[in-house]
């Protein structure tokens, strides 16, 4: 009788230990409350702007912005768009999208992101597949490094071409944002005041591509870095700076040890906050 009680308590222990669920991640509100993907996709289609953000090397996230994608082109007519793309990059993608360069013509032409062919293709080919637009939307990355060296009056020197490829020029900016104060805090002040200008012309430039393409009767769904619209800043202060009325939803990660418990210092990030677990695979 003994040998069958301790067996029997192995057997409760290992089914509580070994059977508990496993999820790859959970989704929350700006409150912190956990609620559905279904209704995650019903706000969004009632959008004018989804910003998607992501942590490059998370496959969870690049896994869900495809889904998203995929479900909320059967709602509304789509646009698409990333910071994965630098502007003097539209035409080879354009030409990729048209079908008259193959992927490795594109490779040749375009910079892509050596995460390119895991995570973003995927988006691309099923913008290709069903006809949408996908807008290339960063600053060509050099036009950054030079803000970062020389601040935004290096700008003034691009050629009229060039100037074509970002933000119109003078760049809004606001140095008291938080994000922008944290993010020279976070290097200690190395880089000084352009360490953050070279961000504010990546988070500018996106905006404005975003809302030179965007349609009345289409949603615009663009994948981002989450700290380029954390908080409701960077291309989301930019885009209600141009168009106060526009109505956008966030989304924001966060890597959590628990994900089924969410941290209050994670309240309002964005209007929906995907916890991944740390030890989830990263794709580079």
């Amino acid at each position: 009788m003994l040998k069958i009680k301790v067996f029997l308590f192995f057997v409760v222990f290992s089914t509580l230990i070994f059977s508990q669920n496993k999820p790859a991640y959970k989704l929350y509100n700006a409150k912190g409350a956990k609620v559905s993907y279904k209704s995650m996709i019903k706000k969004m289609s009632k959008a004018d702007v989804v910003l998607f953000g992501e942590h490059h090397n998370n496959p969870i996230i690049h896994w869900l912005q495809l889904e998203t994608t995929v479900d909320l082109n059967k709602l509304r007519k789509l646009t698409l768009g990333a910071e994965m793309f630098e502007a003097d990059n539209q035409t080879p993608l354009n030409n990729y999208l048209m079908d008259t360069i193959d992927q490795k013509g594109l490779d040749t032409l375009a910079r892509l992101w050596k995460n390119h062919k895991t995570d973003y293709k995927p988006l691309v080919d099923f913008a290709k597949k069903n006809q949408l637009k996908f807008i290339a939307a960063n600053v060509p990355r050099r036009f950054a490094s030079k803000v970062f060296k020389g601040g935004f009056e290096a700008l003034d020197s691009l050629s009229v071409e060039e100037k074509t490829w970002l933000a119109p020029l003078p760049i809004k900016y606001d140095a008291t944002l938080p994000g922008y104060i944290k993010m020279k805090a976070m290097m200690g002040g190395h880089g000084g005041d352009n360490l953050p200008k070279a961000q504010a012309v990546k988070d500018a430039t996106m905006a404005y591509f975003i809302l030179k393409n965007r349609e009345k009767d289409k949603l615009f769904i663009h994948y981002n870095g989450s700290y380029h619209s954390d908080d409701y800043e960077g291309i989301n202060w930019y885009l209600k700076r141009n168009n106060s009325n526009i109505k956008i939803v966030t989304v924001s990660v966060v890597e959590l040890e628990n994900i089924k418990k969410f941290n209050k210092e994670n309240k309002l990030k964005a209007d929906y906050i995907i916890a991944v677990p740390p030890t989830m695979t990263k794709t580079y």
